[in-house]
This record gives structure tokens, sequence and C-alpha cells, in this order.
């Protein structure tokens, strides 16, 4: 007789990588603030940081004005993407992320990083992460056309693995990560490490809030990532 193979669990952990699972939010914010400058734009990085987690173009919306001209976009993006990448060598985890998405696989969850970052950004955290043994999909900006707080990432992570939005929770660190989650039906954990302040998260719509990924992996049995449903 051919055995059958154990059915796969249900539950899909999604996580956010900038600023969620590795130290990013900060560099984006002054590699956009240098992009921004290259082509005479000068922008309190405040401003831009309050942007960090969407896509380039909601952020530049966010940081120029919806209303403004758009031809250098793309130049704009490119000079980011350039100096950003410069970057890449040293990027650092977070303390516990690595153990954070061992631990969450080993619950029982499957676990997909959800970014919109391009796929050389992605990979290069992934590096960083050295996770990959438990890292079962992963989306990039290829997969997504509008970006968050579009619920299209989110929706793109869960179909990377067949998911439904009910068997999935997120971990992010901005609101943008907390608006797309819920307009995807998906429950949304924050972090505090991407500089965005609890009651922020709180008033977004997150369900619970930890300091960090090390302070979520001790907290995993009490909360949404304790039990995968099956």
């Amino acid at each position: 007789m051919t055995p059958h193979p154990a059915p796969q669990a249900r539950g899909v952990a999604l996580f956010d990588v900038d600023g969620t699972l590795v130290d990013t939010n900060y560099l984006h914010t002054l590699t956009w603030w240098m992009a921004l400058r290259q082509h005479g734009h000068t922008v309190p990085m405040a401003r831009i940081h309050r942007a960090v987690g969407m896509g380039a173009d909601r952020l530049l919306d966010a940081v120029l004005g919806a209303e403004r001209s758009t031809g250098d976009d793309e130049a704009i993006a490119g000079a980011h993407a350039t100096l950003y990448a410069t970057w890449f060598d040293t990027l650092a985890p977070f303390d516990g992320a690595a153990e954070l998405l061992r631990a969450t696989a080993a619950r029982g969850w499957r676990v997909v990083l959800a970014s919109s970052a391009s796929e050389e950004e992605v990979a290069a955290v992934r590096t960083r992460l050295g996770a990959d043994d438990v890292i079962d999909a992963a989306t990039s900006s290829a997969d997504v056309t509008a970006t968050k707080p579009a619920p299209d990432l989110v929706r793109a992570a869960l179909d990377k693995v067949g998911a439904d939005p009910e068997d999935a929770v997120l971990v992010g660190d901005t609101v943008w990560d907390v608006e797309a989650a819920g307009r995807a039906g998906v429950p949304c954990v924050g972090l505090l490490t991407g500089g965005t302040s609890r009651r922020e998260l709180e008033d977004a719509g997150a369900v619970v809030v930890h300091e960090d990924a090390l302070t979520l992996l001790r907290h995993l049995d009490s909360g949404p990532l304790a039990r995968p449903p099956r």
C-alpha cells in the first residue's frame, strides 16, 4: 500500500520584512532622502519615515504630493534602489528574528515573507536572516501592482501557498502593514521596531503589539501565533 502524505497545515504566518525582521526602516529613510535630494527635492526625514512601508509610488505621493509631475519618479526610485543596495552586506536582522521564524514553523505554521521590495532586496535580506530552512515562500515587487496599504501584497503572499485569509496572521511594523492586512481580512500583530508607536498600530487595528521580534518570540504561545488552524 502506498502511504498517503500527511495533510499540510492550513495556517500561514505572513511576515513583513523591513522594520519587522530586519532593521532597515531608517536606512530606507536615509536613502530615500538622498535620492530625493539628487533630484532637487529636500524633504524632512520625518516625513519620509512616516511613509516607509508603502511601495515607491505611494511613498513618493506621500512625501511630494499626489498632484506633482511624476516624470522623475522612476529615476528617484532607481536612485533609492542603488543607494540602498550599498547596505546589503551589512543589513542587520533584529535579535530573535530567525528564531521567531523557526519557532513559528515548529508550531505548524507555514512561513511566508510578505515584501514588496525588489527580488534583489528580498534575496539580500534572506541571506542575512539565514532562515531559509523554514521559509515556505516569499513575495517581491514582481508579485504586486498596487502596494500597501492596498491588500494586494497580503493576497499575493496567501496565493503563494494557496491559503485563505481566515487561516493567516501577518506580523508587521507599520500602519500600512496593519491596514493592508485588515483589507485582506487577515489579523495583524504589530511590532515597534519600525518606529511606529503602539497607539498608532493599535488604532490601525493591530490585534496585539509587541516591542520587537524577540518579545513576540517569548510570548508566542499566548497570542495569535500559538497554534495554527488545521
